[in-house]
């Protein structure tokens, strides 16, 4: 089942506006788009770390949960779902730190473009924590990480859901690559 963007901005309007059929009739059509970026985030994990359909739900379980979200359209919709999935794996890093004792895993980079990150491991908290910060600076900037690493939207969704240039996508993610980069390997000077 596939639908319009403007099915789904349609969908969530009546779901914020309390139809609780309409999150019924939503999911099947951001289903797909959802499970196709926890796959690619997911495909080489191993062992005990979350599965891609095991984040999908995960998120499902806690979007159910947004009982008075303001939905404006789907790239809000999307860029909170990235949110959400960032949370996830956290939570699942935080666990796995917490485990980590007595066993060892393969490295797998989150994103091709943030490669010295590694998905489910202590890194994404360091992550966490950098991103925390950048959203204190910038909140514009973390909400283009969740759509391009969390959500795995290309850099034209992106624009299209921020409302800016491609060219302004790609001139800030080389930027925040960098001050993320140099924050999390521990370089505290300067924004």
């Amino acid at each position: 089942m596939s639908g319009t963007p403007e099915d789904i901005t349609r969908l969530l309007h009546e779901w914020r506006d309390g139809n609780p059929d309409a999150f019924e009739r939503l999911m099947p059509l951001a289903y797909p788009h959802l499970r196709k970026v926890a796959a690619s985030f997911m495909r080489h994990e191993r062992g005990e770390q979350i599965q891609a359909t095991e984040l999908v739900h995960e998120l499902y379980l806690r979007l159910i949960q947004q009982r008075n979200a303001d939905w404006k359209d789907r790239g809000h919709f999307y860029t909170f779902a990235a949110k959400l999935m960032r949370m996830i794996l956290i939570d699942q890093a935080r666990r796995t730190q917490a485990d980590k004792r007595g066993g060892s895993s393969g490295r797998v980079p989150l994103s091709e473009d943030l490669a010295w990150i590694d998905a489910g491991s202590p890194d994404l908290l360091t992550l966490d924590r950098a991103l925390e910060e950048l959203e204190q600076i910038d909140a514009h900037k973390v909400r283009l990480v969740e759509l391009r690493y969390f959500l795995g939207c290309t850099a034209e969704e992106a624009a299209e859901a921020l409302g800016v240039s491609k060219a302004t996508v790609d001139r800030e993610l080389k930027l925040i690559k960098g001050w993320l980069y140099r924050r999390m390997k521990g370089d505290t000077g300067g924004t």
